[in-house]
């Protein structure tokens, strides 16, 4: 029977233009490029509208897998999910993390469910359709037809990470030429209903909200709405969502395992050592340095409360118009994260609309077992 095996591995970055790890990784044949199926990174832009950054990052690797695979760059983007996030804050260290899928025949049964990873890209979007209860379907359909791919149940999934698009005035022009009006004129805030509705997508085929009730005006503003493992992040550089999912499988074997569980504020120390405990990381209150060396990387959501307010106390997050609170939220998370695994490369997406409860969001931790 032919089971699945899954390679993570995190590698530092001096710019997002840097791949001389991924390089390094094979030339020593650690890694296969043909087997690589997704590259998550974090990279040191604002993280806002015009941080080109993360197209400059996926244009880099996307090149760089076309010569080392002697394909061509389309091929490359149809092959590989390419999930860059601006903004590394505070101490957080730009790095990337490359996901590896082989296959290998076993009759074995296996003992314990292992990681699995699948990755899917939906159609192109129409800059009237971002943001709104199209891009929720559209996004809905294809994560259940990802994990009907590999034969993943809903309670095994674990983390699903999208990077979906925002408008431009470009895009926005587009649509009023064609008489077709968008969710919204500001394209900053755009980037919140694309992160919203990629989340409720997630939410709808993993059947965490009751989607009769669904309209479109939930989209933003029902804080009630939200997913549990939805990670999602919007840029400029697509047009479409590139989804990957990633849970623990019976039909795989790699030598990794995920688990997750949800922050419920931006300093939530109890919700990390849940995401790890929910790994099968067995300690009480603290993990020790065997726990943390087996800590892969950490994945987590943040933002800054709606009402303004962490654990009762006001924050200046959303009225420091210098700085995006979705930069001071990431910093923040970071920063919990950071110091309960004595690690600042993790990575952590600003930006939780819909994602978790409001103020908070996902954490996932992937180990090796």
């Amino acid at each position: 029977m032919r089971k699945t095996n899954i390679g993570v591995y995190k590698v530092a970055m001096s710019g997002p233009e840097d791949t001389r790890s991924l390089e390094e990784l094979i030339d020593s044949k650690q890694v296969d490029p043909n087997n690589i199926i997704a590259i998550l990174g974090k990279t040191e832009g604002n993280g806002n509208v015009n941080d080109f950054t993360r197209g400059y990052s996926t244009a880099t690797f996307t090149a760089f897998l076309s010569d080392t695979l002697n394909m061509s760059k389309k091929e490359v983007a149809d092959k590989v999910a390419f999930v860059m996030s601006g903004g590394t804050e505070g101490v957080m260290s730009p790095h990337a993390t490359i996901f590896t899928k082989d296959y290998i025949e076993s009759d074995d049964i296996p003992t314990e469910k292992s990681l699995d990873v699948e990755i899917g890209f939906t159609r192109e979007f129409l800059p009237e359709e971002i943001g709104t209860m199209v891009m929720v379907r559209e996004v809905e359909r294809k994560v259940l037809e990802i994990m009907d791919n590999i034969n993943m149940k809903k309670e095994d999934v674990h983390f699903v990470q999208i990077k979906c698009p925002l408008l431009t005035s470009e895009r926005i022009k587009d649509a009023e030429t064609r008489g077709e009006n968008v969710v919204v004129t500001d394209t900053y805030k755009s980037m919140g209903y694309s992160r919203a509705a990629s989340a409720l997508g997630i939410a709808f085929a993993l059947d965490e909200v009751d989607k009769k009730l669904v309209k479109q005006e939930d989209i933003l503003l029902n804080q009630n709405l939200y997913s549990s493992i939805a990670s999602t992040s919007a840029g400029v550089e697509l047009m479409n969502c590139e989804i990957i999912i990633m849970g623990n499988s019976s039909n795989a074997v790699s030598n990794f395992r995920i688990g997750h569980s949800i922050m419920k504020d931006s300093i939530d120390g109890s919700g990390v050592i849940d995401a790890m405990k929910n790994t099968g990381l067995k300690f009480n209150k603290l993990p020790s340095k065997e726990d943390k060396e087996k800590i892969v990387n950490i994945l987590a959501k943040a933002e800054a409360s709606p009402d303004g307010y962490v654990k009762g106390r006001r924050t200046t997050m959303l009225t420091d118009s210098d700085i995006s609170h979705t930069r001071y939220a990431r910093a923040v998370v970071n920063a919990v994260i950071s110091s309960l695994v004595d690690d600042p490369m993790v990575y952590v997406s600003g930006g939780a609309e819909h994602q978790g409860p409001a103020g908070g969001g996902p954490i996932a931790v992937i180990i090796k077992k």
